[in-house]
C-alpha cells in the first residue's frame, strides 16, 4: 500500500514498536510516568520552552493553549483558513467560550499584519478582550519565514496579545529553513508540535511554552478528557520520534519535489504547489479523474482527489520508488 492521503497514516516502525514495548510506565494524571516526563523535557529542551504537556491530539493542545491564554469572553486573533480556526470543530468558542477573530491569510501562509492591528479591539465594555493572536507553521506545507514571526511578535507585544503556534509540522519548518526547532518556536508563548504526522508515531502532540501556561494547559487537559494513565507505552514512540526522525523529513520534501516533477510531465495534470512535504495538483477540464481513481486503487495506491483537484503528501513510508509508481499509474489511466 502506498498511502499519500496524509502524513498522519505512518506507521511505527519496528525500532519505534521495540521502544514503545520497552518503556517504563506509571500514572501520568498523577505525574508518576517517567517516559511521558521524559518525552515533555525532551520536547521542552528541543523547543527552547520551560515546560512542556504531552496531550492525545493537535486538535487538544490547540485547545489546551487557547483556554489557558483566554477567559469567557475573550478572542483570539487566528487566519481564516488556519487550522485551529476552521478544521478543530470551533473547539474554542464551544468549550472556552473563546470568541475567534478571522484575519486575512495571505497566499503564502503569513498573516495579513495589517488586518490584525486594524481589528484588536479597545479596552470598551462593547467588545470582546483580544487576547491572543495565533500563527500556523507550516500552512499547506508553506514555511513561514522567521522575520515574519518576528514581525508578528512585534505586533503582538505592542498590543497586549500573546502569541501561540499551532507548530503541528514545525519540524518540516525547522528542516526546510535549516534552523533548530527553537529558532522557529523562540518568539511564542506556547507552541503545539505533533508527533503523529511527519514524525512517525502513533499518537499525540506536546504543547511547550511559559511554565505557567503549560500549568494551566495541564489542568485544562484533565478537564477536556485528555489525562492519560500509563501513557508512557505511547509517549515512547514520540520520544522516539524525536530522537530519530527529525532531520530525515528532509528525504520527504526531495520526494515531494521528485512527485511534482513527476506529475507536471503528464499531460492533463497540472501541479499547482509543492511545499515542503505536500504537493498540489489539478486535473485539466478535458480529463475524467475517475479512471485515474480506480487505476490507483487497483494498485493499492491512495491518494485524495476532491473533485479535479488532490493533495498528496510524502512521508517516512513513502520511498522515491513509491513516488515513482504513483507518477506511472496516473500517466498510464491518462494515456
Amino acid at each position: 500500500m502506498i498511502d499519500l492521503r496524509s502524513d498522519t497514516v505512518t506507521r511505527p516502525s519496528p525500532a519505534m514498536r521495540e521502544a514503545m514495548a520497552a518503556a517504563e510506565v506509571g500514572d501520568d494524571v498523577w505525574g508518576d510516568d517517567p517516559t511521558v516526563a521524559a518525552l515533555e523535557r525532551a520536547a521542552a529542551d528541543l523547543l527552547g520552552k520551560e515546560a512542556a504537556v504531552y496531550v492525545p491530539s493537535g486538535t487538544q493542545s490547540n485547545l489546551c493553549a487557547l483556554m489557558a491564554h483566554c477567559q469567557r469572553g475573550d478572542e483570539y486573533i487566528v487566519g481564516d483558513n488556519a487550522h485551529t480556526y476552521r478544521y478543530e470543530a470551533g473547539g474554542g468558542a464551544v468549550l472556552g467560550s473563546i470568541q475567534p477573530q478571522p484575519v486575512r491569510m495571505l497566499d503564502d501562509g503569513r498573516l495579513d499584519l495589517e488586518h490584525v492591528a486594524a481589528v484588536v479591539k479597545p479596552a470598551d465594555s462593547h467588545f470582546a478582550r483580544s487576547r491572543l493572536l495565533c500563527l500556523e507553521n507550516t500552512h499547506d506545507g508553506k514555511v513561514l519565514p522567521l522575520e515574519h514571526l518576528a514581525e508578528a511578535a512585534e505586533l503582538a507585544r505592542s498590543r497586549g496579545l500573546g502569541l501561540h503556534l499551532d507548530g503541528a509540522r514545525l519540524w518540516n519548518a525547522s528542516v526546510a529553513l535549516g534552523v533548530a526547532p527553537a529558532a522557529v518556536a523562540e518568539v511564542f508563548d506556547t507552541v503545539s508540535v505533533c508527533l503523529s504526522k511527519g514524525l512517525g508515531a502513533p499518537v499525540g502532540s506536546v504543547l511547550v511554552g511559559r511554565a505557567d501556561l503549560v500549568e494551566s494547559a495541564r489542568r485544562w487537559r484533565k478537564m477536556l478528557g485528555g489525562g492519560m494513565r500509563q501513557a508512557g507505552v505511547i509517549a515512547a514512540g514520540g520520544l522516539y520520534a524525536l530522537e530519530h526522525n527529525i532531520d530525515r523529513l528532509a528525504e520527504d520534501h526531495a520526494n515531494a519535489e521528485r512527485l511534482a516533477e513527476g506529475l507536471a510531465k503528464i499531460d492533463g495534470v497540472t501541479v499547482t504547489g509543492q511545499n515542503t512535504n505536500m504537493v498540489f495538483a489539478r486535473f485539466d477540464e478535458a480529463v475524467d479523474p475517475q479512471p485515474v481513481r480506480e487505476a490507483l486503487a487497483a494498485n493499492d495506491m491512495l491518494v485524495a482527489i476532491n473533485g479535479r483537484t488532490s493533495r498528496m503528501v510524502t512521508h517516512l513510508d513513502v520511498s522515491a520508488p513509491d513516488i515513482d509508481a504513483v507518477c506511472t499509474v496516473v500517466a498510464t489511466a491518462l494515456g
